[in-house]
């Protein structure tokens, strides 16, 4: 299974490509029908996991596992996984990423931060210095054979920002994300600095950058555009609403509106989908050049 070819591949296409954030089995399951492609954050999976912010407190066996059980359950679906930093050393960084793609994984996302670490949109982000970030990087690359590699800047200067961002599109990564781009002016200076090379842009609700569309990016020649967490904060509001409307009931249960929209019959036939795929031979992803970009069907 060449997962990172067929990721490459679709970067290649005309259209930006898409890799919808899901942060555990059921919400990749309801995304599943939608895109054909996954984003693992780590801002998700640290608040999923183990309820706390994404500041480093994720250990890679937890996440090597969590993209374990979505390659099993989704074999057809694109897979980048953020590892942070490599989880501080590089060999281990090397490690995570061979166990990555025996697993499945399509890419991985590695940064230039130094602990203590923060989410990519939020104040008081420190890097690495250049040339020891550029060393982990090619380690890293050295030790992938398929995987698609994204270097991440976390610069937030104006001039260390260019800087970076050219150093990275100068090695042999796929694709280079500047994380936090705070306008639609600093796309097109990105994009200028790292030429021919793919660029990724980040998407998350009440972060630093610009809610932009996939067409507006396409233009802007962004080739892949993650969404860390609509998923997170979609369920955030849900559960939230539910409870509110619950206890206003006193307690009992609402039926066919709002919270009692799904039921127990709703659910399991969501779920029974991914024990089907079990049974199917798995087929790489396609590349669609349909708005929609479906999944395969298996």
């Amino acid at each position: 299974m060449q997962y990172g070819t067929a990721l490459r591949n679709e970067i290649k296409t005309s259209e930006t490509t898409p890799l919808i954030g899901v942060y555990d089995m059921y919400s990749a399951s309801l995304a599943a029908p939608h895109y054909n492609g996954f984003f693992v954050s780590g801002f998700g999976f640290a608040a999923s996991y183990y309820g706390l912010p994404d500041i480093g407190f994720i250990a890679w066996p937890d996440m090597v596992a969590f993209a374990e059980r979505l390659r099993t359950a989704f074999p057809t679906h694109h897979l980048l996984v953020d590892i942070d930093d490599g989880y501080v050393d590089p060999e281990v960084a090397c490690h995570v990423v061979q166990r990555l793609e025996r697993a499945g994984a399509s890419g991985v996302i590695l940064e230039d931060q130094k602990r203590p670490r923060r989410c990519g949109h939020a104040d008081g982000k420190l890097t690495l210095p250049l040339e020891e970030y550029l060393e982990k990087l090619e380690m890293v690359l050295a030790s992938r054979r398929d995987m698609v590699v994204v270097a991440r800047t976390d610069a937030t200067e104006d001039e260390d920002i260019l800087r970076r961002a050219a150093a990275l599109a100068a090695t042999d990564a796929d694709v280079v994300l500047v994380d936090g781009v705070r306008s639609v002016e600093w796309v097109h200076r990105i994009r200028e600095v790292i030429g021919d090379k793919p660029l990724l842009f980040n998407q998350i609700a009440g972060g630093k950058s610009p809610r932009l569309s996939l067409s507006e990016l396409t233009d802007l020649g962004v080739d892949v555009a993650i969404y860390s967490t609509p998923c997170l904060f979609a369920a955030h509001s849900a559960i939230e609403d539910a409870l509110l409307e619950l206890k206003d009931a006193d307690g009992r249960l609402p039926v066919g509106r709002g919270a009692g929209a799904v039921g127990v019959a709703g659910a399991t036939q969501l779920l029974e989908r991914n024990i089907s795929r079990h049974h199917e031979r798995a087929v790489l992803p396609h590349t669609s050049p349909s708005p929609e970009r479906q999944p395969v069907s298996v």
